[in-house]
């Protein structure tokens, strides 16, 4: 009975990877412990699927809770606080990229193409991120939209160091995700976010997984050019995006605030990477 509240106490902890931008579900669960035996039980489902089920089962409960638990300060803090709170969220993720450029040279030296995936990569995606919203229009916070939220934080636990949320703040996702999270709107957000990230966990593990094997440096610089295009485009207005960042009529005193969050959250994500690095 121990054991069960203890991962459902880890549970908790790793849903503050799906509720934060800059905190990877995947870093937290490899300082909890559980990380690799995930990877395993997803890559290998039909081994010991049982005995693997009954052991995250608790921590499947604790993620639901936890989200329950911080999604409405979470909402408020953003509501109330929006510029100094995003600028720490940014820098929370420009913590962890010294990890990840450390992470991308352990099985092989960067070489030229390494920096040409990175590179593109930023180039491409930061203007298809910073466009998007001009060319497909807001996406509306529903059943569809809320699968492929699911499916991004998915993507966040199979990849430590990733972080979903600044994602779904671009896309317009994050504070209705957090609405439904808040409210416990079962069917409308939990069972969809649930059901995508369930997708995308079989049908990327196996993915993932042979892609790390073989391409770890190519994979790591394609996700270090995305991290760095998507955490500038959280500091930058975007007229065609109602969640973006606004900056009118700021005061002084709330930019200075702003600066010190920045340097706090980067102080935060290093700190995180550092005992990733220790635990896993």
């Amino acid at each position: 009975m121990l054991s069960w509240f203890t991962r459902i106490l880890k549970g908790i902890i790793i849903a503050l990877g799906f509720i934060l931008p800059g905190i990877s579900g995947g870093v937290l669960a490899a300082i909890l412990g559980i990380y690799e035996r995930l990877i395993k039980f997803l890559a290998h489902i039909h081994k010991d699927f049982k005995e693997n089920l009954l052991y995250f089962l608790p921590v499947g409960l604790g993620m639901v809770l936890g989200i329950a638990l911080f999604s409405l300060p979470v909402e408020y803090l953003l509501d109330h606080y929006k510029v100094p709170v995003l600028w720490g969220f940014a820098g929370a993720i420009l913590g962890t990229l010294p990890s990840l450029w450390s992470d991308a040279k352990k099985k092989s030296a960067r070489d030229g193409l390494d920096w040409f995936i990175l590179v593109t990569t930023f180039l491409l995606s930061g203007l298809l991120l910073y466009f998007l919203n001009s060319l497909v229009g807001t996406l509306p916070a529903n059943f569809w939209t809320f699968i492929l939220a699911g499916a991004l934080i998915a993507l966040g636990v199979l990849i430590p160091g990733l972080s979903p949320s600044n994602l779904l703040l671009i896309l317009g996702l994050y504070s209705p995700m957090l609405v439904g999270f808040k409210s416990l709107d079962l069917l409308g957000t939990f069972f969809p976010i649930a059901l995508g990230g369930a997708l995308a966990l079989i049908a990327f593990s196996k993915l993932m997984d042979y892609a790390l094997k073989n391409y770890h440096s190519r994979i790591y610089h394609f996700i270090i050019g995305l991290v760095l295009s998507s955490t500038l485009l959280i500091l930058i207005p975007n007229s065609n995006n109602p969640e973006s960042i606004s900056y009118a009529g700021i005061s002084l005193g709330s930019l200075a605030i702003s600066v010190l969050a920045l340097g706090l959250g980067i102080w935060l994500g290093y700190w995180m990477s550092g005992l990733e690095e220790k635990y896993k």
